[in-house]
């Protein structure tokens, strides 16, 4: 759902510088049943079952700090049915809260479902996300599945997240240290390598303990190539990841695994963005919709739950599989925010989990909230860190009058999308520049708000070099193309039509001049009005051509938007991060750039 590029080149000039019922006749009994009953029938007996408490989590983008702006809120439903937003997130208060929970607990697995890394803030980015992987490990996270932004830096990178090792270019970034890798296990079963036909890495994990064991298996998003570039997921192939879940949850039954639980980074669309939202009204998984609930549908009834995420929403449903038994589908929003408490009641007979409301609570998400102590040895660690970023991430970098809401706003157009767009194209306006006329630049690759307070001692209103990093991480080359009219309008329609972007649009942030009306209250291409596409006033020509900027992820044919490959006479001029902190450096405390009003794209409803 956003830009994940590779970040190397301008990160490395200035760190140089400074996570069922068991298979055949048990999974086609009824829901009252526990799994396994109809060899044994009945509930099982008084100790027999042992609870395992499952904490799970996603999309933590390396969010070490809690986040600035309405990307560091939750929403909470309160009792009059009104809602009320959150601090919540931070790392510090996520280990507190998980360690807090897994207390009374003998028998207690962590669980996470992708992003755990990549589009992060400058403190862990700025580092290729080692400080984050420290974390997790701290945490004690156990297995987490592979998102789309693990492999923002290729799958090179992704295995040296993994496995360990210093940056083969910038090297060890502590002295006399080297980096461990991760100590917790990624999953990726749909990730194969086009020549081998193995996958990438480990498909499974068996959690044990005692006579415990639970299996887990890990997907990724099977659009993954559609959402990265080209370049970070060459030679490898994305498999669909109801096929590889089935295929793999039979493999663990024939090892004797029959508790089962998917980690899937693809997710749904509650109907309330409040975390406590109980989507199962009026009936099981109503109040969800988005490409998970077919994803539940069609996973096999050996999956005992699926813990799912990169859309980024809060969910605890119950999506019967398909033998119509009672399975749990949850996320827990992002960035630490939340986590998710689930009780799997493990039957030491059948070595299944019992899937029935009476002996299996419903999971819920729980807030991070930040009233509670920080844990020390989190604060440690950010201490640690910040002081190596602290000569690049302090620099003052431009000035605002007011917060500007990027990644925590959902509308379609966003004040800090308008920014980003304005700074591409004054940057590349220069005939030397590329003579761009419009800049377009996609929203998911805004990762965070502007914040007016001020995050440390830098004073209100000022932005750093780490906050501007935080909103732009990837460092993306801009590229100046030339597009027809009729491109450019099919780019328009493509934000709102296709099997990408046809079930959850995408909305390009669009320059100053850049007009146009999207009517959502029809359907596909048809949403957008050509009549009203108009630049400086004047309608989009068709048979004309424009220069275009936008990132390179955009002039690849990310998030969908393939009209955008056929591009031609692209220059490429320096990264999208240079020319937004280009753009804050014309700005001064007496003259502070003030939020855009976001009036350039009208939408119907």
């Amino acid at each position: 759902m956003s830009a994940k590029p590779q970040r190397p080149r301008t990160v490395r000039r200035l760190t140089l510088g400074a996570l069922a019922l068991t298979a055949g006749a048990g999974a086609m009994v009824a829901a009252a049943l526990p799994a396994g009953a109809a060899s044994g029938g009945g509930t099982p007996p008084k100790g027999r079952t042992v609870d395992v408490q499952m904490l799970s989590f996603n999309d933590f983008h390396g969010t070490l700090e809690p986040p600035q702006g309405s990307s560091g809120t939750v929403s909470e439903r309160q009792a009059d049915g009104t809602t009320k937003a959150i601090p919540a997130g931070g790392v510090e208060y996520l280990a507190t809260s998980l360690r807090e929970a897994r207390k009374g607990h003998e028998y207690s697995v962590t669980a996470a479902a992708g992003d755990m890394i990549g589009g992060s803030p400058m403190l862990s980015g700025l580092f290729h996300d080692e400080p984050t992987v420290e974390a997790l490990n701290k945490l004690n996270l156990d297995v987490s599945s592979v998102g789309n932004h693990e492999f923002d830096e290729g799958k090179t990178e992704l295995r040296r997240m993994a496995y360990g090792g210093c940056h083969p270019t910038e090297g060890c970034f502590e002295y006399g240290k080297t980096f461990t890798g991760a100590q917790f296990q990624y999953l990726a079963a749909n990730v194969t390598d086009e020549k081998t036909k193995r996958p990438l890495m480990s498909p499974t994990f068996i959690w044990k303990k005692g006579d415990v064991k639970i299996g887990f298996i890990g997907v990724t998003l099977e659009g993954t190539p559609d959402v990265v570039t080209a370049e970070g997921v060459k030679g490898l192939k994305f498999g669909d990841e109801v096929e590889t879940i089935n295929k793999y949850a039979a493999e663990l039954n024939k090892q004797g695994v029959k508790s089962i639980v998917a980690l899937i980074h693809e997710g749904g669309l509650p109907a309330s963005g409040a975390y406590n939202y109980d989507c199962d009204v009026p009936g099981a998984g109503a109040g969800i919709s988005g490409a998970i609930v077919d994803i539940a549908k069609n996973v096999d009834p050996k999956v005992d739950a699926l813990v799912t995420g990169h859309t980024h929403q809060a969910y605890s449903c119950n999506i019967p599989d398909p033998a119509g038994n009672p399975r749990t589908v949850t996320s827990a929003a992002s960035y630490g925010r939340l986590f998710t408490d689930t009780t799997l009641t493990y039957d030491r007979a059948t070595k299944d989990i019992v899937r029935t409301p009476a002996l299996s609570p419903k999971p819920v998400n729980k807030l991070v909230g930040r009233e509670q102590p920080k844990a020390a040895d989190m604060s440690e660690l950010i201490t640690r860190w910040k002081a190596l970023a602290a000569p690049v991430a302090n620099r003052p970098m431009g000035y605002i009058s007011a917060d500007i809401p990027g990644r925590g706003s959902e509308s379609p157009e966003k004040p800090l999308g308008d920014l980003i767009a304005d700074a591409q194209l004054e940057a590349t306006a220069p005939a030397d520049k590329g003579g761009a006329q419009l800049a377009i630049m996609n929203p998911g690759g805004i990762r965070a708000d502007l914040a007016y307070k001020a995050a440390g001692d830098e004073g209100d209103g000022v932005v750093t070099y780490g906050e501007s990093y935080t909103v732009q991480p990837f460092n993306n080359l801009m590229n100046v193309v030339d597009l027809t009219g009729a491109q450019l309008i099919t780019a328009l329609q493509q934000q709102v039509s296709g099997t990408v972007n046809g079930p959850n649009p995408k909305i390009l942030q669009v320059s100053k001049g850049f007009t146009y009306t999207l009517d959502m209250t029809k359907t596909g291409a048809d949403r957008i009005v050509v009549d009203s596409v108009k630049l400086n006033g004047a309608a989009i020509d068709p048979a004309k051509t424009y220069r275009v900027v936008m990132n390179e992820f955009l002039a690849g044919g990310g998030d969908g938007f393939t009209v955008l490959k056929e591009h031609k006479n692209k220059l490429v001029g320096a990264s999208d991060l240079d020319a937004f902190n280009a753009y804050l450096a014309k700005s001064t405390a007496a003259t502070p750039i003030a939020p855009p009003k976001a009036d350039r794209i009208t939408v119907v409803k």
